[in-house]
């Protein structure tokens, strides 16, 4: 049977068990040009983790929060900035404005200001998704999961019962209902002033 969208036959498979499955792909060519780089970078030793090459430090020095930089909200210490590959709608990034790499360098004022702003991405996502629950945490390192792992950041995004489907656990790509930019506008407008 003809897909009722595109009109193509879908491509048949045999999943562990013999079972015939059949899945349309979809084409995330944002997430390669990421990880072909990030990749290149590692394995030729040219991974640069100083303030220079740091996108976060750049995003820090991006002045207040605006549709273009994509930052939510920016404190004296910390700030907030949608995350460029998210999970889900509404997925942020809290990190220091400092270029730090460990959770035990950060300053005193530095780790308050962090969990709070933390505290206050969740009420916000929580205020401007309804979600029915969060995910929070850290990769701490390249081999825990870290993108950049020379600037600590915290992740939030909110999720849904039933939110995690086949094409993440299959296809390994995500489904985003809304653009960044949208998901900055619901964020900015539910911030607390």
């Amino acid at each position: 049977m003809a897909c009722p969208r595109t009109g193509r036959r879908p491509q048949h498979r045999r999943d562990r068990t013999g079972a015939t499955v059949s899945l349309e792909h979809l084409w995330a060519g944002w997430r390669s040009d990421y990880i072909v780089e990030a990749t290149a970078r590692q394995r030729s030793g040219e991974q640069r983790h100083d303030e220079a090459a740091c996108v976060f430090c750049r995003l820090a020095a991006s002045g207040p929060p605006a549709e273009d930089n994509l930052v939510v909200w920016r404190g004296e210490l910390t700030f907030v900035v949608m995350n460029a590959y998210p999970y889900a709608s509404g997925h942020v990034l809290v990190l220091p404005v400092r270029h730090v790499g460990a959770l035990a360098g950060l300053t005193p004022a530095e780790s308050a200001e962090l969990w709070s702003a933390t505290q206050e991405a969740v009420a916000t996502i929580g205020a401007a998704y309804e979600p029915d629950g969060l995910n929070m945490g850290a990769n701490l390192g390249r081999a825990a999961g870290a993108g950049l792992p020379a600037h600590v950041h915290l992740h939030v995004l909110p999720r849904w019962s039933g939110d995690t489907n086949f094409m993440t656990s299959v296809a390994e790509t995500r489904v985003m209902p809304e653009s960044l930019h949208l998901s900055w506008k619901r964020l900015t407008d539910a911030w607390p002033r």
